[in-house]
């Protein structure tokens, strides 16, 4: 390889190169044959939907606000409505009767024994056959939650989707 500094051969190569300068066209069959052909909008919805189910082995039920509210009004102990949202969040407000377990410390404290989950959360830990809802802002976090207490045992899990933004926006619509 030749040592020659690039900044004293640049200039004559981009003059030389101008008066020069040619396309060419290259043709692009490569991926031709992998495309697919979507030119069936219902086919391609099909194989997206078929992706996301691959992608996810369950679904929680979901619960509308029109579900929930009933639920808030009258509170049970066989209920639990879980905020998942970070303690900073919260300062907002929160849906009543619930109760705030952070996603970041929820897979840790399912794992707690019943004693140490309601000496660090102040609330008794939901037993796996508990009806148990989960909320967060706008309904992500509330779905990693469900997914993390399917995993954890829990059966009869519930998401609001609607979440905070939802709750806050109907119930501000109602005063």
């Amino acid at each position: 390889m030749y040592s020659v500094p690039l900044i004293r051969i640049a200039p004559r190569l981009a003059n030389a190169s101008v008066g020069r300068l040619r396309l060419v066209a290259v043709p692009s069959a490569r991926f031709n044959s992998t495309r697919a052909d979507w030119s069936d909008k219902q086919t391609r919805k099909e194989i997206i939907d078929k992706n996301h189910d691959f992608q996810r082995d369950w679904d929680a039920r979901i619960l509308t606000y029109e579900e929930l509210k009933p639920k808030t009004q009258s509170p049970t102990q066989d209920l639990y409505l879980i905020d998942v949202r970070e303690p900073g969040e919260v300062i907002q407000g929160m849906i009543p009767s619930a109760v705030n377990l952070p996603l970041s410390t929820l897979a840790d404290s399912l794992h707690l024994s019943r004693l140490a989950f309601k000496a660090k959360h102040g609330f008794e830990k939901p037993k796996p056959d508990q009806e148990v809802i989960f909320y967060c802002r706008s309904g992500m976090r509330s779905s990693s939650a469900s997914d993390i207490a399917k995993r954890n045992g829990y059966t009869n899990i519930y998401n609001y989707k609607g979440s905070w933004l939802e709750w806050v926006s109907k119930e501000i619509g109602r005063n």
